[in-house]
């Protein structure tokens, strides 16, 4: 069968990303004119006081959390449509609702529906590009990543003609409340593939998923590649400023070229035949490398390649990486393996960051390398675990060794996995391949 007719569903979701991008910067971009419609206090240099503002902006990660556990399941259940359209409409009330609230309490439920937008768009498009492109599912997954690069990089150049025009700031939340409208409408009505789930047999026990070691990794790895990113993303300015760089968000720029560039790489290299597990120790490892050179050479212009590099080796398109690996080992449970690997990344969202934040204040003025070391120790872990998963890989990325262990002792109570039985694949009389 072909699939060229679920290519326009593909744009359409692609188009959904594109929104979402939007949404997770919009408003750190109008921090004080946010923080003034919602009654902030003023400061003793006359700005107003942002702090609501990136409580907001941090219940996004909430919201993600929320919808998660309900969002998956749903889309494994009533298929990639509902959740998709469900996504649309909370973002739909977003874009159109937060720039007009006047209140904190309200703004502050809106960054939690935003974030749920996000959980559900993510169990709808994640498992969809898998199913549409099949063989180049990966390939397609990681594009998702590119939507939401192209907003980003767009969004400035977009309040720069909303400035340049006196319009209000509101023109750009409410042409993403516009676009979403049109991208739900048009969901309704464009084909979604078919998709495998289990069917219940009257009679018959309900299959439950089998949660093996490398999907336990897996889920972990979700943890430490958002950690590597996330980190840098909100921590590199002041280590940046303590090397005598005045305006950082020039390594912004670098790091935002790293991550576009690496899109395209990643999808020549999986076209090339290179296992996407692979992947996850070679970019982690050269993200660990890039950190220790910051921390070793301390020296302005090292802050220039480096946020280029993090933005290829974390930043590009690893994540989405993690989840196609997951999906794959778990094809009729696709959209709840991306809800738990997406909570493991939200959860990183949460704790590195106050993380992060309780080593400012520890660290004082050794705060940012401080940050920088416990970055580089999370990211150690996952390329350590990502070794370990692709032992659990043949050469043609099918999963090894998932079975039952080696009784090692007299009885059940001492059963446990011997690397020498492992090494010599015996894993005891009742693994059946």
């Amino acid at each position: 069968m072909s699939m060229k007719k679920y290519y326009p569903t593909a744009f359409a979701l692609y188009m959904t990303y594109f929104v979402l991008g939007v949404a997770g910067s919009i408003m750190g971009q109008y921090k004080q004119e946010l923080a003034a419609l919602w009654g902030s206090g003023l400061l003793s240099d006359g700005t107003y006081d942002v702090s609501g503002v990136l409580a907001v902006i941090a219940a996004l990660g909430l919201g993600r959390l929320i919808s998660y556990p309900f969002a998956g399941p749903i889309s494994d259940r009533f298929g990639r449509r509902v959740p998709a359209l469900v996504g649309c409409a909370l973002y739909f009330i977003f874009f159109a609702a937060v720039c007009y609230t006047r209140s904190y309490v309200l703004a502050y439920i809106l960054g939690i529906v935003s974030g749920a937008a996000n959980g559900f768009l993510d169990v709808s498009i994640t498992p969809s590009c898998m199913e549409i492109f099949k063989e180049k599912g990966t390939i397609a997954n990681i594009f998702t990543k590119l939507s939401i690069s192209i907003a980003q990089f767009l969004l400035p150049f977009a309040i720069g003609f909303v400035a340049a025009r006196a319009l209000p700031y509101s023109t750009i939340f409410l042409f993403c409340a516009a676009l979403i409208a049109v991208t739900g409408i048009a969901l309704i009505f464009l084909p979604f593939p078919p998709y495998e789930r289990s069917v219940k047999v009257k009679g018959e026990k309900k299959e439950r998923m089998k949660f093996s070691p490398s999907a336990v990794i897996l889920i972990i790895l979700g943890f430490t590649t958002s950690t590597t990113f996330m980190i840098w993303l909100n921590c590199y300015q002041e280590l940046a400023k303590s090397y005598g760089i005045a305006d950082p968000s020039l390594v912004q720029s670098f790091y935002s070229v790293g991550i576009v560039l690496a899109l395209f790489v990643n999808a020549a290299l999986l076209a090339k035949g290179l296992k996407p597990s692979k992947i996850l120790v070679i970019y982690p490892s050269a993200a660990v490398v890039t950190m220790v050179a910051v921390l070793m050479i301390a020296q302005p212009w090292i802050c220039y390649p480096a946020g280029f590099l993090m933005g290829f080796f974390a930043a590009g398109g690893v994540l989405q990486l993690v989840t196609s690996v997951a999906v794959t080992m778990f094809p009729k449970n696709r959209a709840v393996m991306t809800s738990i690997v997406m909570i493991s990344s939200s959860i990183a969202n949460y704790a590195v960051l106050s993380i992060a934040g309780l080593l400012t204040s520890v660290g004082g003025a050794n705060g940012p390398k401080l940050i920088m070391l416990f970055n580089i120790a999370v990211t150690v872990i996952g390329t350590v675990l990502a070794v370990i998963l692709n032992a659990r890989f043949d050469k043609d990325g099918n999963v090894l060794r998932e079975g039952e262990q080696v009784v090692l002792g007299a009885n059940d109570q001492y059963i446990g996995l011997c690397r020498k039985h492992w090494r010599e694949g015996n894993l005891g009389p009742d693994f059946h391949p």
